[in-house]
């Protein structure tokens, strides 16, 4: 069952390290990224997302689940989705007209890169541009 219905209770929670595994899935990812893209400019949305993963892999004692590219490549795309539409919208409103940026298994960055791209080390640490 889905915990967060409130998204500022979802960003209090990932902010002050009350989150759990179990409640952060690939959703929970983009519709944080989707909130700190609503309340800040590109370049501070990416800055604190991605702190707040590092942050989040650290407590887990699992540095290596962050991956740079996956999570730039996310916030850039659903920027840009962000900046086509006409008018600001709401999250639900957000994630009905996106679908495609929420499967995880679907995954949309297969249309941008080549599998082994994504699984290289050099992916995980520094943003790679798409090779597709």
């Amino acid at each position: 069952m889905y915990k967060y219905l409130n998204i500022e209770e979802l960003i209090k929670d990932f902010e002050t390290d009350k989150l759990l595994p179990q409640n952060f899935h690939h959703q929970e990812h983009v519709k944080i990224a989707w909130w700190y893209l609503s309340h800040n400019n590109l370049l501070e949305a990416i800055r604190k997302f991605s702190s707040g993963l590092k942050h989040f892999a650290t407590l887990l004692g699992k540095e290596n689940l962050y991956h740079e590219t996956i999570t730039w490549a996310y916030i850039l795309l659903i920027n840009e989705r962000i900046q086509k539409l006409d008018e600001k919208l709401n999250w639900s409103k957000f994630a009905e007209v996106n679908q495609d940026l929420l499967s995880w298994e679907n995954n949309i960055l297969n249309n941008y890169y080549q599998e082994n791209t994504l699984k290289s080390d050099l992916a995980r640490k520094v943003f790679i541009f798409p090779d597709k």
